[in-house]
Protein backbone atom coordinates (compact mmCIF):
# COMPACT_ATOMS: atom_id res chain seq x y z
CA UNK A 1 0.00 0.00 0.00
CA UNK A 2 2.80 2.37 0.80
CA UNK A 3 4.58 2.04 -2.52
CA UNK A 4 0.74 2.41 -4.41
CA UNK A 5 0.63 5.95 -2.43
CA UNK A 6 4.07 7.30 -3.54
CA UNK A 7 3.30 5.92 -7.35
CA UNK A 8 -0.11 8.12 -7.36
CA UNK A 9 1.54 10.91 -5.50
CA UNK A 10 4.18 10.88 -7.97
CA UNK A 11 2.13 10.41 -10.50
CA UNK A 12 0.02 13.39 -9.57
CA UNK A 13 2.93 15.70 -9.49
CA UNK A 14 3.94 14.66 -13.15
CA UNK A 15 0.66 15.29 -14.40
CA UNK A 16 -0.43 18.80 -12.17
CA UNK A 17 2.41 19.62 -10.00
CA UNK A 18 3.02 19.29 -6.28
CA UNK A 19 0.23 21.86 -5.41
CA UNK A 20 -2.10 18.74 -6.70
CA UNK A 21 -0.62 16.27 -4.14
CA UNK A 22 -2.95 16.81 -1.24
CA UNK A 23 -3.37 14.10 0.91
CA UNK A 24 -6.99 13.02 -0.09
CA UNK A 25 -5.88 13.58 -3.53
CA UNK A 26 -3.26 10.53 -3.17
CA UNK A 27 -5.64 8.67 -0.83
CA UNK A 28 -8.54 8.87 -3.42
CA UNK A 29 -6.13 7.60 -6.55
CA UNK A 30 -4.85 4.86 -4.86
CA UNK A 31 -8.41 3.95 -3.54
CA UNK A 32 -7.62 4.05 0.24
CA UNK A 33 -9.05 6.28 3.06
CA UNK A 34 -7.22 9.57 4.43
CA UNK A 35 -6.92 7.33 7.44
CA UNK A 36 -5.57 4.66 5.46
CA UNK A 37 -2.52 7.26 3.82
CA UNK A 38 -1.95 8.34 7.89
CA UNK A 39 -0.51 5.04 8.44
CA UNK A 40 2.31 5.45 6.26
CA UNK A 41 2.27 9.36 6.20
CA UNK A 42 1.66 11.23 8.98
CA UNK A 43 1.36 14.47 6.95
CA UNK A 44 2.02 15.48 3.18
CA UNK A 45 5.49 16.80 4.04
CA UNK A 46 6.40 13.15 5.17
CA UNK A 47 4.81 11.66 1.97
CA UNK A 48 6.53 14.59 -0.35
CA UNK A 49 10.27 13.24 0.84
CA UNK A 50 9.39 9.74 0.90
CA UNK A 51 8.61 10.29 -3.03
CA UNK A 52 11.81 12.90 -3.30
CA UNK A 53 13.41 9.63 -1.49
CA UNK A 54 11.97 7.23 -4.38
CA UNK A 55 13.28 9.25 -6.67
CA UNK A 56 16.96 9.72 -5.65
CA UNK A 57 17.07 5.89 -5.49
CA UNK A 58 15.63 5.55 -9.01
CA UNK A 59 18.42 8.36 -10.25
CA UNK A 60 21.32 6.49 -8.04
CA UNK A 61 19.90 2.99 -9.95
CA UNK A 62 19.83 4.97 -13.55
CA UNK A 63 23.36 6.38 -13.20
CA UNK A 64 24.63 3.05 -11.79
CA UNK A 65 23.25 1.08 -15.24
CA UNK A 66 25.13 3.71 -17.18
CA UNK A 67 28.43 3.25 -15.15
CA UNK A 68 28.04 -0.18 -16.22
CA UNK A 69 27.62 0.77 -19.75
CA UNK A 70 30.88 3.04 -20.01
CA UNK A 71 34.60 2.26 -20.52
CA UNK A 72 35.67 3.64 -17.50
CA UNK A 73 38.43 5.97 -16.25
CA UNK A 74 38.52 9.65 -16.36
CA UNK A 75 35.19 11.23 -16.18
CA UNK A 76 33.20 8.08 -16.12
CA UNK A 77 30.96 9.24 -13.47
CA UNK A 78 30.46 12.38 -14.85
CA UNK A 79 29.36 11.08 -18.40
CA UNK A 80 26.83 8.51 -16.80
CA UNK A 81 25.32 11.54 -14.62
CA UNK A 82 25.33 13.10 -18.42
CA UNK A 83 23.65 10.59 -20.65
CA UNK A 84 21.26 10.28 -17.07
CA UNK A 85 20.13 13.81 -16.66
CA UNK A 86 19.83 14.00 -21.03
CA UNK A 87 17.94 10.61 -21.28
CA UNK A 88 15.77 11.97 -18.69
CA UNK A 89 15.23 14.99 -21.19
CA UNK A 90 13.96 12.48 -24.04
CA UNK A 91 11.38 11.12 -21.75
CA UNK A 92 9.52 14.39 -21.28
CA UNK A 93 7.87 13.16 -18.49
CA UNK A 94 10.23 12.87 -15.64
CA UNK A 95 9.27 13.28 -11.93
CA UNK A 96 12.19 15.07 -12.07
CA UNK A 97 10.26 17.84 -13.81
CA UNK A 98 7.82 18.01 -11.50
CA UNK A 99 9.82 18.13 -8.14
CA UNK A 100 12.55 20.90 -9.89
CA UNK A 101 11.20 23.72 -7.53
CA UNK A 102 10.74 21.62 -4.92
CA UNK A 103 14.49 20.62 -4.43
CA UNK A 104 15.65 24.84 -4.81
CA UNK A 105 13.28 25.65 -2.23
CA UNK A 106 12.42 22.51 0.09
CA UNK A 107 15.10 22.84 2.74
CA UNK A 108 15.09 18.76 3.24
CA UNK A 109 14.89 18.48 -1.29
CA UNK A 110 17.79 20.69 -1.05
CA UNK A 111 20.04 18.64 1.82
CA UNK A 112 19.47 15.08 -0.05
CA UNK A 113 20.88 16.32 -3.15
CA UNK A 114 23.64 18.32 -1.45
CA UNK A 115 24.61 15.12 0.37
CA UNK A 116 23.55 12.54 -2.36
CA UNK A 117 25.87 14.56 -4.96
CA UNK A 118 28.88 14.85 -2.34
CA UNK A 119 28.83 11.31 -1.84
CA UNK A 120 28.83 10.23 -5.49
CA UNK A 121 31.47 12.56 -5.96
CA UNK A 122 33.69 11.29 -3.18
CA UNK A 123 32.98 7.70 -4.17
CA UNK A 124 34.35 8.78 -7.68
CA UNK A 125 36.84 11.24 -6.92
CA UNK A 126 39.72 9.04 -8.56
CA UNK A 127 38.39 9.59 -11.77
CA UNK A 128 36.23 12.48 -12.29
CA UNK A 129 37.93 14.83 -10.04
CA UNK A 130 38.55 18.80 -11.69
CA UNK A 131 37.12 22.20 -12.67
CA UNK A 132 36.18 20.77 -16.16
CA UNK A 133 34.11 17.55 -15.01
CA UNK A 134 32.72 20.02 -12.65
CA UNK A 135 32.24 22.44 -15.15
CA UNK A 136 30.55 19.49 -17.72
CA UNK A 137 28.32 18.65 -14.53
CA UNK A 138 26.93 22.15 -13.65
CA UNK A 139 26.46 22.59 -17.39
CA UNK A 140 24.56 19.25 -17.69
CA UNK A 141 22.62 20.48 -14.79
CA UNK A 142 21.81 24.16 -16.95
CA UNK A 143 20.54 22.35 -19.77
CA UNK A 144 17.97 20.03 -17.76
CA UNK A 145 16.86 22.90 -16.44
CA UNK A 146 16.41 24.98 -19.56
CA UNK A 147 14.58 22.11 -20.94
CA UNK A 148 12.22 22.01 -17.38
CA UNK A 149 11.56 25.51 -17.81
CA UNK A 150 10.87 25.85 -21.56
CA UNK A 151 7.55 26.09 -22.48
CA UNK A 152 5.72 22.80 -23.88
CA UNK A 153 6.05 22.64 -27.87
CA UNK A 154 9.27 24.58 -27.66
CA UNK A 155 12.43 22.36 -29.61
CA UNK A 156 15.03 24.16 -27.66
CA UNK A 157 18.39 23.27 -28.11
CA UNK A 158 20.20 20.10 -30.52
CA UNK A 159 20.26 17.49 -27.70
CA UNK A 160 22.22 14.69 -29.64
CA UNK A 161 24.51 17.41 -30.26
CA UNK A 162 24.85 19.13 -27.20
CA UNK A 163 25.05 15.93 -25.23
CA UNK A 164 28.06 14.67 -27.93
CA UNK A 165 30.14 18.03 -26.65
CA UNK A 166 29.68 17.64 -23.00
CA UNK A 167 30.96 14.18 -23.34
CA UNK A 168 33.66 14.84 -25.82
CA UNK A 169 35.04 17.23 -22.75
CA UNK A 170 35.20 14.28 -20.37
CA UNK A 171 37.78 12.48 -22.42
CA UNK A 172 40.68 14.48 -21.52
Amino acid sequence: MRQALLDCATKLALAHGLAAVSLQAVASAAGVTKGGLFHHFPNKQALIEAVFDGMMENLDREIDEELEKDKGGHGTFTRAYVRTLFADRAQNNSPWSAQTMTVLADPYSKSLWHKWINDRLIRHAATDRGIRLEIVRLAADGAWLAHVLRPDGDPGSDDAALLQELLDITDG
